[in-house]
């Protein structure tokens, strides 16, 4: 298949994300056949000030890749930023600063969560405490994104999805497999 189709299918299955999600099977079955536009099902909020939230890994660097996909899609989905780090909040802050005027032009509330501890256990358990984190963003290069990669992460079992942000130069550098396989691991 041409990468183009994949696109292509790939934004066709978010278009129908939320049918899976808060439809029942009845509005499910409209949705796809396409007769009738779905409306999600009533749902039970038990925390209503609750804003969903995207998770940021920080590691010991901030990437424009990372920290430009972040913006992008915070301000897409209308959702803040839950920043988890290892670090001191004073290098959390420093590391954080060329991201606050973009964050603030897109009217995106960033939250500073400093964990420690055990990195895989404690980053687990601290997005099991926190369910408006939708999923998680790090860095391909970085620590976690290694221990994705290498699979040294899976046994521990992050709660949410990640997304591993490459560099654009080692995405360039990467053959045709290569990006294939790195979207399969991801």
């Amino acid at each position: 298949m041409k990468l183009t189709q994949d696109i292509k299918r790939m934004l066709n299955a978010l278009a129908y994300a939320n049918a899976g999600d808060y439809l029942t099977p009845s509005q499910k079955s409209r949705a796809l056949s396409g007769t009738r536009p779905a409306k999600p099902a009533p749902t039970v909020q038990t925390n209503t000030g609750a804003r969903p939230q995207v998770g940021l890994y920080l590691g010991s660097e901030l990437t424009a890749e990372a920290m430009q996909y972040v913006v992008q899609t915070c301000a897409r989905l209308r959702y803040g930023l839950t920043v988890l780090t290892f670090l001191s909040e004073t290098e959390a802050q420093a590391l954080l600063m060329p991201l606050r005027p973009l964050l603030d032009a897109a009217g995106i509330e960033l939250r500073l969560a400093v964990l420690s501890g055990e990195p895989p256990t404690a980053l687990a358990s601290a997005l099991r405490r926190r369910p408006e984190v939708a999923f998680l963003v790090c860095n391909e290069a970085g620590y976690l994104g290694h221990g994705l990669i290498s699979g040294n992460q899976r046994q521990v079992g992050l709660p949410v999805p990640v997304v591993l942000i490459a560099a654009q130069a080692s995405v360039a550098e990467a053959t045709p497999t290569q990006q294939a396989a790195q979207v399969r691991a991801a």
